[in-house]
């Protein structure tokens, strides 16, 4: 099933108490335990969006990529223009991760900076649109 998710940069040395102003927003396959879902992924991989947010920078918004390989077998990354990969940005073990929550991932930037982030909300695509139509 498709979930909507919010990521925050979790504490750090130039963030303390983390922070709500750098992070993301995902649209993406959960199976029920959380965790990426390569096999829905397949069949939904067209609304699997990702809007980066971070302060002082303009949004940048990508799309969700399982690619065979990596840790694993595989790796999930973000693609931000499919006809480079220099801007792609890595998460690392996401399909170990479970999306839950006050649960913690983590993602490297175009500029193979590792950054932990802090699953905040975890709703279901139906239940965020029956949210917003109230």
């Amino acid at each position: 099933m498709l979930h909507h998710i919010t990521l925050h940069l979790a504490r750090c040395a130039e963030y303390p108490e983390g922070s709500a102003r750098h992070g993301y927003e995902m649209t993406a396959p959960l199976d029920d335990k959380g965790l990426l879902d390569a096999a829905e992924w397949k069949a939904t991989r067209s609304k699997c969006r990702v809007r980066r947010f971070w302060a002082g920078q303009p949004d940048r918004f990508g799309v969700l990529v399982h690619r065979p390989g990596g840790s694993g077998g595989a790796t999930w990354l973000i693609d931000y223009d499919p006809a480079r990969t220099t801007d792609d940005e890595a998460g690392y073990r996401l399909n170990k991760h479970h999306f839950l929550p006050g649960e913690y991932v983590s993602i490297q930037d175009e500029d193979e900076k590792l950054h932990t982030f802090q699953v905040m909300s975890v709703r279901s695509v139906k239940q965020a649109a029956s949210a917003e139509t109230r």
